[in-house]
């Protein structure tokens, strides 16, 4: 733990003074329901660094929960935001269009899995193009249900709280909510049924939908399923690629739309441009956001062109949709990914992540799991005799990593799982610095715990 860090810097009183100012006045002004995970006020950032208001120099590990693929402040991306700014920042694109708009849905019809003829509508964030994804999709088909999945999270909107699992803290007396909404079960291989083979269990997980078709919704009135192929929130959960070919095969069969939420997982952050093409499917339609545009708001949904069209004019869409200064972000974000080839950087990491904590797993008896998907990765936590959740344990991991320097995400509907969305523009030396601080605090919070027990 003190070991010289050069990557890092955490010094004197923390939080500093110009941060404890800061946090008053946010008391005063902001509302308590606004969450925060760490009490850290950015005053610049760049790359995989930031740096707080007193001087404190932390690693990024949580890149804005998954927002910035290509890291903070890209040089290429500030260019072209200010290049766009320069020339207009909005006209709306109901009323006087502007050819980044088009631009970018070219580019995003190419990149989305599917050989066919596809459409796209621009946003401005992942619960907004969930709803209209939604809305297209009961358009197209003429059918009100919707099917997402247990543990998945699809925004805070009225409609995106209907689609989460999750109660406490996105949906607890807030409903009531959308109608014609139905969950139905998702993989956890962490515990699947020591009885069952990954592909028997993979089957049954199958079999479970194809069940839920019989007991909970007719497919003759859904309009669409709408699965992450890798749940964010949920705990960064795999499912077997077979899992979700069954479910894509069984939409195809009964006419029910497949909507990937690819919002977390989209440009390189599994390994691939989007997670669907790692599991094989071509989905009716995809929504993205968070790393499209390094930080700037925008969102898009993508999908087959005769089911975009279904709408008439007027129907989707929103005064800021596709901004012209988020085009102009994506198109270069896009250009970065492929060019500094990240979607292989993405696996590199993933496996450092994987290896480093695999590693620790045979020493420290908390760690239950390690997973995950190119470096959409995971740690989840279980006391090793109670067989519980360590939620605690989990929050003073992370308030412990950002006291030491470096910033990271819990997940999971207990809370017990931490995350890792580096950006992946990380070099490998701020990488082992960031694992090696997270490694020692893990062991030495599983000391202080193991002589309480």
């Amino acid at each position: 733990m003190d070991k010289q860090r050069t990557y890092v810097k955490v010094s004197g009183e923390f939080p500093g003074p110009k941060t404890r100012a800061l946090l008053e006045r946010r008391k005063q002004a902001v509302p308590l329901g606004i969450g925060n995970t760490t009490p850290v006020f950015v005053e610049r950032a760049q790359g995989a660094q930031v740096t707080d208001v007193d001087g404190n120099l932390f690693l990024d590990f949580a890149g804005a929960i998954g927002t910035l693929n290509v890291g903070h402040c890209p040089p290429e991306v500030v260019q072209a935001l200010q290049t766009q700014a320069a020339q207009y920042i909005h006209t709306s694109f109901h009323v006087a269009m502007y050819e980044p708009y088009i631009q970018l849905a070219e580019k995003l019809a190419a990149l989305t899995p599917g050989d066919y003829p596809k459409k796209t509508i621009l946003l401005n964030s992942g619960a907004e193009a969930v709803e209209n994804a939604v809305k297209i999709a009961r358009k197209f088909t003429g059918k009100p249900g919707i099917v997402s999945f247990t543990r998945g999270f699809h925004g805070r909107t009225l409609l995106g709280m209907s689609l989460t699992s999750k109660v406490k803290p996105y949906k607890f007396k807030m409903g009531p909510f959308a109608p014609a909404v139905y969950k139905a079960a998702y993989p956890y291989p962490l515990h699947r049924p020591r009885e069952l083979t990954e592909e028997q269990y993979a089957a049954y997980c199958v079999k479970q939908f194809e069940d839920f078709l019989l007991t909970e919704a007719a497919p003759e009135e859904l309009a669409a399923v709408i699965m992450e192929p890798v749940q964010g929130e949920g705990g960064f959960i795999v499912p077997p690629v077979s899992f979700v070919q069954g479910i894509y095969e069984i939409c195809k069969r009964n006419g029910i739309l497949f909507i990937c939420d690819e919002i977390q997982t989209g440009f390189g952050r599994t390994g691939t441009m989007f997670a669907a093409s790692y599991f094989g499917i071509e989905p009716d339609m995809i929504t993205m956001s968070k790393s499209i545009a390094a930080g700037v708001p925008i969102s898009a949904v993508t999908g087959r062109a005769e089911i975009m069209d279904a709408p008439a004019p007027g129907e989707i869409g929103g005064t800021y949709g596709g901004s012209p200064l988020g085009c102009a972000a994506a198109l270069a974000v896009i250009d970065k990914i492929e060019r500094e080839q990240l979607c292989g950087r993405a696996r590199a990491i993933g496996m450092r992540i994987v290896s480093c904590f695999s590693a620790l797993k045979e020493q420290v008896p908390v760690i239950a799991e390690v997973r995950g998907l190119g470096a959409m990765c995971a740690v989840e936590f279980i006391h090793p005799s109670t067989g519980k959740p360590m939620k605690d344990f989990v929050a003073r991991l992370v308030k412990a990593s950002y006291e030491a320097g470096v910033i990271v995400l819990s997940a999971g509907i207990h809370g017990n799982v931490i995350r890792f969305l580096t950006p992946l523009v990380i070099t490998d030396e701020q990488l082992e610095e960031g694992l090696d601080i997270l490694s020692g605090i893990i062991r030495q919070l599983d000391r202080e715990d193991e002589s309480n027990r």
